[in-house]
């Protein structure tokens, strides 16, 4: 037990959490993408990143290469009250919030060999997916969500085949951990009341609910990289859903000075327990385009096609089969479309600017607090500077400009949160590669 909670805590630093494309999914993959705004990462091979974005990239690498990039995202997510009303024997409403957003570092790795001149070895170590959201204790929906913690880790090798000098093959294995949070107030004015059926009113009290949980799963990544003309190349992409099955454990506060009464209906109906709950993170397909035009520029296109359907619901179970909670969620699919384009300087000096529309997979029905979620539009600049003939250092800056977030979540012991969100992010990527 202790070797296997030292390694979870291991893994859990090397985590990311806070999502930056639609939904809860992570692109910062590299630092080399980010100023095309990850146009054209299926195709364009630049550095043993492509792990990730398309095995089948690695033909394009010669020797062997270590990628170390990291990703300060910076998402912000404001709520505007308009309209929410308090859950029963609530007097309280409660505020705003504050921002939900905050700091996060994604980290990614990647190791690139040749195992003969036409197979390659790669070893991919990143986030995929992530979320963070946290308000404030005493916020209006705090009975709807307080913390929403979830990271990943996803550790991917791979096997890449050069058929001819035209087509090239990939195939990966992916062995992804996660580990997730979820805090909410609990109403106990109202569970008092309920159980009492109306003769126990005690308004103004409230707890904390803390669901935690983990699980290792498996996937696995499939790419093909085309190149019909010198200059040309065309990628494609996919990467499997994961289907992770939590378990772990629910925990809900008891505020002081309650009767013996009181503790007794909160035993009973609120207990301290095992819990699992489900959660399929969706597969993804991708195909792009990167063309060299001339010497100095290259231009990179890409679509990627989300399979956001997967995420029907939130819901955790006891042990003993029960539910303990569940918030419908019913996601659409989604796209996400991409342009950009490589200025070379001179040997030393690349420049990239990018732009994205990534739709969100939230019908404004089923939106939460959780994740208030839009659509947004990438703009994005950056470039390398290459040190030596084995050494460079990759940068990119994008502003993600999100649509306005409406929300209106009813429900009859939480009360109605009904009001707008005015959300922003910003990301930050370094990267540095070493070939040898």
């Amino acid at each position: 037990m202790r070797i296997r909670a030292l390694t979870i805590g291991v893994l859990s630093a090397l985590c990311a959490n806070g999502a930056q494309s639609a939904g809860f999914a992570l692109i910062e993959q590299n630092a080399s993408g980010l100023g095309n705004a990850y146009a054209g990462q299926a195709a364009s091979a630049q550095d043993a990143s492509t792990i990730f974005y398309n095995p089948a990239g690695l033909t394009q690498l010669e020797g062997r290469q270590v990628v170390m990039a990291g990703s300060l995202v910076r998402p912000s997510a404001k709520f505007s009250n308009d309209g929410s009303t308090n859950a029963p024997l609530q007097p309280v409403l409660g505020g705003d919030g504050g921002d939900a957003g905050g700091w996060a570092l994604v980290p990614n790795f990647y190791y690139a060999m040749d195992m003969t001149p036409a197979i390659k070895f790669g070893l991919g170590v990143n986030a995929p997916f992530g979320l963070a959201t946290v308000y404030d204790y005493d916020w209006a929906g705090r009975f709807h969500a307080v913390k929403s913690d979830m990271k990943t880790l996803n550790i991917n090798p791979t096997l890449a085949f050069k058929l001819n000098d035209k087509v090239s093959l990939g195939v990966g294995i992916d062995a992804q951990y996660i580990k997730a949070e979820l805090t909410n107030k609990v109403n106990y004015s109202g569970v008092f009341a309920q159980a009492s059926k109306g003769t126990l009113i005690a308004p103004n009290i409230e707890g904390l609910a803390t669901v935690e949980g983990d699980d290792w799963s498996w996937g696995y990544n499939l790419g093909a990289l085309l190149s019909p003309e010198a200059g040309t190349r065309i990628g494609i992409n996919y990467r499997s859903k994961v289907k992770h099955t939590l378990e772990g454990t629910v925990d809900f506060s008891r505020p002081a000075g309650l009767s013996a009464t009181q503790t007794g209906i909160l035993n009973a109906a609120v207990a301290d327990g095992d819990v699992t709950a489900g959660v399929e993170l969706p597969d993804t397909f991708s195909v792009s385009l990167f063309k060299t035009v001339n010497p100095k520029w290259d231009i990179l296109a890409d679509v990627t096609w989300t399979h956001w359907k997967l995420f029907k619901d939130l819901t955790v179970n006891r042990a003993n089969g029960t539910q303990l909670t569940t918030t419908p969620e019913n996601w659409d699919n989604n796209l996400r479309y991409s342009v950009g384009l490589n200025y070379h300087q001179d040997e030393k000096m690349t420049w990239r600017v990018g732009l994205a529309y990534d739709e969100t997979p939230v019908d404004d029905a089923f939106r939460t607090p959780r994740i208030p979620d839009e659509s947004r539009t990438w703009l994005a600049f950056g470039g390398q500077y290459r040190l030596s003939k084995k050494a460079a250092l990759d940068f990119g800056y994008a502003h993600l400009f999100v649509k306005d977030a409406s929300i209106d979540q009813v429900s009859a012991s939480n009360g109605t949160l009904a009001g707008n969100y005015d959300n922003a992010v910003d990301i930050l990527s370094m990267q540095y590669t070493h070939s040898f």
